[in-house]
């Protein structure tokens, strides 16, 4: 068993404490070693039918979700480790933003927690020196009775200046089938491939395929100096009829292994409305490529727009097999957030199969549970084994995970033991660090703990509220309404908190 604890830093928080760091992060070696073939592949590009667009009829609702399930309360004196695979995707939370902010709520099934709370700042500051911090803290739940507390246990990269980050090698998939007409969505796609191409430079290369009834190559791999033939080359695309995103994935990932270099970021961008279908051979035929693409460096962005036959199960399939991750734009603003103010992280990995591991001390806790990540669990007995595909982390990334725990009668001392692992996507060593949280670094009120512990905490209920969770104790959506306003006093300058507040108070009145 492999195990370093070099790096190692645990922040405890009570309110905003700022996070110390000690020590210094080794010198990155860059990885020179030429990949040897490509991943092997059939380029036929299927054809799949796809209803002719109408623009005068209403938009469908066969949206497609999964069930993952809820996590039950565990005993550790039965089980005391808890592990999952790192998720930073977000796009739950701004799907169920779109459904709110239509007049419906959302289906329980398209609601992931943790990517609620991941949506959010959860107000690290970035370790100077060091790979990663490591925090927690908790405080009792304001809405539970019975002794409940939530421990946030949270994870934040180090940041990478844009002036220092690797060359980007970008190849861009779009959808231009004919239901990307409907809300001006592929417009909207133009709208955000412009807000990412005025940050991009001389140091990164683009190129774009588009897919319709089959896939063509729109743009060959162009510096991204020359902006003007790369605008051109998407703002000439119009919807089509048909759907055939596996000819345009398969097409794309061809084109990026031309360029592929070791020594860059290499990243397919998927945008789509939905990815109605893959093609003749079934979504396990392109999941397996994508994963072997990964494997050789390539990784992949999926991007959803729209909302009426979108496939978020698919989506996120694709983006979790091609160690990316998954967002969802539905307004130009949300498209500033992901391709502008999350640049770096995207196009900068800096940790790959990453996972967490929990160990609860059965003397201090009774029961806990791990609020979302459903479909993210890993085998304990995994944890270590680095052959287990787990998530990935962008420069300046936060990962937050929060607990529900009840501790025993007169609990004192350790409570949990947090454990980090990764895997230098550069050096290919294996990192494991950790630490422990105890009953001293428990705010004696939810009022006492910090603003971004309270705000995670507000949206783990909100979202637990949209799939009915049965552990809410008749929590209201006009309770976490006004905790959420009441904490705008806080985080004057949260805009992401202030349109929080409103929507629960709008789910509130749809409910």
């Amino acid at each position: 068993m492999f195990k370093k604890t070099l790096l190692f830093i645990l922040i405890l928080l009570l309110a905003a404490c700022a996070p110390a760091a000690s020590e210094t992060l080794v010198e990155t070696v860059v990885v020179t070693a030429v990949v040897e073939g490509e991943p092997a592949f059939s380029a036929t590009q299927m054809v799949a039918e796809e209803a002719p667009y109408d623009p005068g009829a209403p938009p469908p609702h066969d949206n497609f979700f999964q069930d993952y399930g809820l996590n039950p309360f565990v005993d550790p004196a039965e089980d005391p480790l808890s592990t999952f695979a790192i998720d930073v995707d977000t796009a739950s939370y701004s799907v169920a933003r779109r459904y709110v902010q239509d007049g419906l709520l959302p289906p329980p099934e398209a609601v992931r927690p943790e990517e609620f709370v991941n949506y959010f700042d959860p107000g690290y500051a970035p370790p100077p020196e060091i790979a990663f911090a490591l925090f927690a803290d908790g405080a009792p739940s304001p809405f539970h009775q019975d002794g409940t507390h939530f421990i946030r246990f949270g994870v934040q990269g180090y940041e990478v200046p844009d002036s220092e980050r690797k060359p980007a090698n970008l190849t861009f998939v779009i959808d231009t089938s004919g239901s990307m007409a409907r809300e001006n969505r592929l417009e909207l796609v133009k709208d955000a491939l412009d807000l990412l191409l005025a940050r991009l430079d001389q140091r990164d290369t683009v190129a774009i395929v588009e897919y319709g009834t089959q896939a063509r190559v729109v743009l060959r791999p162009t510096n991204a100096a020359d902006r003007h033939a790369i605008a051109a080359a998407y703002h000439a695309l119009y919807p089509e009829s048909s759907t055939n995103a596996e000819a345009g994935l398969r097409l794309g990932y061809q084109l990026a292994w031309e360029m592929v270099d070791l020594q860059a970021s290499n990243r397919v961008v998927l945008l789509s409305d939905g990815v109605a279908n893959v093609g003749a051979t079934g979504p396990e035929a392109i999941l397996e490529t994508i994963g072997q693409y990964a494997e050789s460096g390539i990784t992949l962005t999926s991007i959803g727009v729209g909302m009426g036959n979108f496939n978020d199960v698919l989506l996120e399939q694709l983006a979790n097999q091609g160690d990316g991750n998954y967002a969802y734009i539905d307004t130009l603003d949300e498209a500033r957030k992901v391709f502008v103010e999350d640049l770096a992280g995207t196009l900068q990995v800096i940790a790959r199969e990453a996972k967490i591991q929990v160990e609860f001390n059965p003397q201090t806790v009774s029961r806990y549970r791990l609020i979302g990540y459903e479909n993210r669990a890993i085998a304990d007995e995994s944890f270590r084994d680095d052959s287990v595909d787990a998530g990935e982390i962008g420069a300046g990334h936060s990962v937050v995970a929060l607990y529900a725990v009840e501790l025993q009668p007169d609990a004192s001392g350790w409570l949990a033991a947090m454990r980090l692992r990764w895997q230098d996507p550069d050096t290919r060593e294996v990192i494991e660090i950790d630490g422990q949280v105890g009953t001293q670094h428990l705010a004696r009120s939810f009022e006492e703990a910090g603003p971004h512990y309270q705000l995670a905490v507000l949206v783990s209920q909100y979202a637990e509220l949209l799939r009915r969770s049965p552990y809410l104790q008749g929590t209201t959506f006009d309770q976490i309404a006004g905790q959420a306003f009441q904490l705008i006093d806080l985080l004057p300058e949260d805009m992401e908190l202030r349109e929080f507040a409103q929507l629960v108070a709008q789910a509130g009145g749809l409910q």
